[in-house]
């Protein structure tokens, strides 16, 4: 199955990244998630939690029947002046398949996990998380994830590290399909850790 992680720059953020060479303004969410939705089984976005956000969002997500679920960020950035701290995302996953209840894995529709510092690149994903995604959307090893907006590689690097959890710990990592972005070149593996 084809899944695809769109970690785009929130609804009004985009000019937090105009310094880096990729950057295209102001995301169109619309054509994103009509994209999401043609060409892949499975999908993960992540957003902002504001006003903004959910206005533009909710509308669009609603036919998808995808599930809204919660990033809680036990540390987060505490800025001046804020009374109240931007301490959660919202994440919404249309699941590639049904997520197998299990022995293995109780699954929730949020995870707390701080947030990740000096990364490279201001909301750069923490493995956790990505790994929490990856169950959410009920993506198996085989299945082929492209990561479209790579940023510092932590996505495409935190899912060769949970597709590792699948194979026994003397095996070589079993020949799996790389990710479109890697087949495309777009893969940026700049310091994952």
């Amino acid at each position: 199955m084809k899944i695809a992680y769109a970690d785009p720059p929130y609804i009004g953020c985009a000019h937090l990244y105009r310094d880096r060479p990729d950057y295209a303004g102001e995301v169109d969410h619309a054509a994103l998630i009509a994209r999401l939705e043609h060409d892949y089984d499975g999908w993960i976005l992540h957003a902002a939690a504001t006003p903004r956000s959910f206005a533009v969002l909710a509308p669009l997500v609603e036919p998808t029947r995808a599930r809204w679920m919660a990033w809680v960020k036990g540390f987060a950035a505490f800025k001046r002046n804020v009374p109240v701290a931007w301490a959660w995302e919202p994440v919404i996953v249309k699941a590639a398949r049904k997520p197998v209840v299990s022995k293995r894995l109780v699954l929730r529709d949020w995870i707390q996990e701080s947030i990740t510092l000096r990364r490279g690149l201001t909301g750069a994903k923490p493995e956790a998380v990505c790994h929490w995604c990856f169950e959410m959307v009920a993506a198996r090893p085989e299945d082929t994830l492209d990561d479209l907006f790579p940023g510092t590689g932590a996505v495409t690097a935190a899912w060769r590290t949970w597709q590792r959890k699948f194979t026994l710990p003397d095996d070589p990592l079993p020949a799996l399909p790389p990710s479109d972005s890697a087949r495309r070149g777009r893969s940026r593996l700049r310091n994952p850790s």
